[in-house]
This record gives C-alpha cells, structure tokens and sequence, in this order.
C-alpha cells in the first residue's frame, strides 16, 4: 500500500521514463526480426517483465542490463502463446501480427489487463484476414495461418474504429507481406509512431505514421537494430498533474511536448502555467486560483484516456463545475467512488461525470480500480487534508516506474509499505 501524507508542496525535476505502450509494442516487434534488437530506455514495469516472460516461451533470447534489453528472435521454436501469461495482459495480443507474417502461423489467446472495457480484436482480425489470414476462434485462442505456404499479402484495410492495437498489429503484418498495404482510419498516436520508426529502422518500408492513412510495402525480411524507446506521454502529464494539483513547481524531461498538446491546453485553462524551457522539457506552474473545464477523451490529437482520471482528480479543487466524457473506454469511471470517499463531489451518469470543485479533499483509504486510476488516486492525495492509504498497488507497477521514488524526490510525504493486497 501506499502512505501519502498531502498538503506538502512539491518542486524539482522529474526524469520520464520510456514509454510502456511504446516499450511493449516494440518488443512484439521484434519477432519480425531474425538478428538481435536492442531496445534501450526500456521502463521497469511489470508488464516489461510479463512480455519478457511471452517472448521468452515462444523461444526467444531475452537479456536486460538496465534499461537496455536486448532481444534474440532468430531462434522461435513455437508459434503459439502461453495462455496463462497472455490472459493477464492486452499488449501481448500484439505477438500476433509478427509471428504470422514471419512464421506463417501463430496461436495467441484472447487477451486481458485491466477491467476498464470491452476491447475487442475483431479489428485484428478481419485485418489480417483481409491480409489473406485463415483466422479462427476457438475456446478462447485464435488460430491465424497463411494457407498454402506462402507469405501474407498486401491490401487496403479500413478500420472502423482507429484502434492503437488493430493498427499496430496489422502494420508489422504488413512489413513482410507481400505487396503494398494501405491502412484507412488508422490510429496516430505517437506509440504507432515510435513502432513505425522502429520497423524502418529494421528495414521497413512504411510512410505516413502519425496520419489516418499509413502505407506499407512489405520486404523479404528485416534485421537487428538499437533503437531509444520514445518518452512516456502518460507518466510526463501525471507529473504535470501532481505538480498542478500540489499548486507546485515541476519540470520534466525528457518529453516530446506536442505529445501532450491536448492536456497542457486544458492545464492552461484551468489556470496553470506550463512553459518548454527547452525543446524536451516541460515545466508547471500552477495558480492560486484554478477553474473548472470540461474534457471530452478521444484518440489522439484529443485528450487522452489514459490521463482522465489523473486529470479528474485535479478537477475536484477546482472552482466551479466540471463535466467528464468518456467515450473510449465504457468503464473507465470507477475511480469516481474512490474520490468521493475522499470528500469530491462527483455525479455520474453513463459515461460523463459532472465535477463540483470542493474546497479541499480529505484524506480517506481508497483502493486502485485500474492502472491510471492508481496514479489519479495517488495525485488526490497530494492536495488532500490528512493521510491516504491506497491499497492494490499492482495496477501502478504495471505501468509507473519507480512512481514512489520519482514523487520523495520532489518532496511528496509518500511512502510504501508492504501490506498491500
């Protein structure tokens, strides 16, 4: 559990970490490859380890020194995943799309991860049937196969839904299919970015990453490559958002800003001051006075789900009211509970939550009902009057490296104690 002691104000420099969406991705990544990849800036996360463990079952070299992993796919003795490993996290669903279009058949389980949605991989899979997959579910695993002994092939693809996963899994598919593929409606994060760099850097044919429309032009075969994982967008904006909450100053980097161009824009109209002191830094400042404003979560460039939470709980000491959409995730509100035990007042009806700003939070126990929320919950007790417990810290070591450690350095009353469920 985590003890944090709040109203302590907060100032320093935070270093980000690699991103864990970028980090996973780029692991599945290389089974694309038949020579070793480095991968550096890698985060200490539990899911690094989990994927790891994937990797490692489908035959897979794995070494780590550090931030550094180094991966050796040249070897895959079995296309198929481990049910037990890939049921715990939706990343290692990725594995799918490099081992088919490198081994022409893979067997991977449906995935899980967090309770926050339904997310499903019917845009997986109609994709790579489009690629010309034999693709079939069956107790729970989905079996993909090239028929005939040949390689995948290149066709145009419109997604329905610009879905991170679908787009990722179906652009490394496409590296080494046979022709050219075109991706509609494709998803723009900067994690699709970052796996796009890391296939050309491998030798990957691939234009227009970062817009709707992506094209591939599949080759023979791709080779090793280090490659600097890029900045975590999600942990510099939950740095951003402690800072703010804690009426603090915080500067971070490394960070790419335009990545989090969304969130700083509502940061600054709630009243807070955020400035780039350099190309790769950012650096909060926030107001005596804040206020209300309303937030709509979209795919990117729009507000990013992963960061509602986090910024909800700077909501609730914010002056006049508020109002929440959540339109990418349907359960992706069961933070509001936890917050309200905590003094908030919050109403909440289907996927939009309305804020009434509140003095000051109060200390209570809560518990952490998703990733992001564990780290929105640990924010709220920063500004709180008193002492919050936070228990289930699993979901926070999935994706916050070194979290606690990172917060004591600014200065915040943290500490965590092993009594943790």
């Amino acid at each position: 559990m985590l003890e944090i002691v709040g109203r302590s104000p907060l100032s320093g420099h935070v270093k980000i970490g690699g991103a864990k969406n970028a980090a996973l991705v780029l692991m599945a990544g290389a089974l694309l490859c038949s020579d070793v990849c480095r991968l550096k800036n890698v985060p200490a996360l539990a899911d690094v380890t989990k994927m790891s463990d994937i990797l490692a079952a489908l035959g897979v070299r794995i070494q780590q020194a550090g931030d550094v992993i180094d991966i050796d796919a040249r070897d895959i003795n079995t296309t198929r995943a481990p049910y037990e490993m890939v049921s715990q996290m939706r990343a290692s669903f990725f594995a799918i799309g490099p081992l088919l279009a490198r081994c022409g058949v893979a067997e991977m389980p449906l995935p899980g991860g967090c309770a926050i949605g339904a997310r499903p991989v019917d845009l997986h899979v109609r994709g790579l049937q489009t690629l010309g997959a034999e693709v079939t579910i069956e107790s729970g695993v989905v079996h993909a196969a090239v028929p005939g002994n040949r390689r995948l092939q290149g066709a145009a693809i419109h997604l329905d839904y610009p879905s991170v996963g679908a787009t990722e899994t179906l652009m490394m598919a496409a590296t080494l299919a046979e022709g050219e593929t075109t991706l509609h409606n494709a998803a723009q994060e900067p994690e699709v970015v970052d796996l796009a760099n890391f296939c050309r850097a491998m030798g990957a044919r691939i234009e227009g990453a970062g817009t709707n429309t992506i094209r591939i032009v599949g080759v023979d075969r791709l080779h090793g490559v280090d490659y600097d994982v890029v900045p975590d967008r999600i942990e510099a904006g939950t740095f951003l958002l402690a800072g703010a909450i804690a009426r603090s100053e915080v500067s971070l980097s490394p960070v790419v800003p335009e990545h989090l161009a969304a969130v700083i824009a509502k940061l600054r109209e709630v009243g807070c001051t955020v400035v780039s002191d350099t190309p790769n830094s950012l650096r909060v400042l926030a107001a005596d006075r804040l206020t209300g404003v309303d937030i709509q979560t979209q795919p990117y460039p729009g507000f990013p789900t992963d960061l509602q939470s986090p910024f909800m709980s700077l909501l609730t000491i914010c002056e006049g009211s508020s109002v929440v959409e959540e339109t990418v995730f349907e359960n992706r509100l069961q933070h509001v509970a936890e917050l309200q035990r905590m003094g908030a007042n919050i109403r909440v009806k289907g996927n939009v939550a309305v804020i009434e700003g509140v003095p000051m939070l109060s200390g209570a126990p809560v518990e952490a009902t998703d990733l992001r929320a564990s780290a929105a919950l640990a924010i709220a007790g920063l500004a709180a009057n008193g002492t919050t417990i936070l228990q289930n810290l699993k979901h926070m070591d999935r994706g916050y490296d070194n979290f606690v450690g990172k917060m004591q350095a600014l200065g915040a009353k943290i500490v965590r104690k092993q009594l943790d469920s």
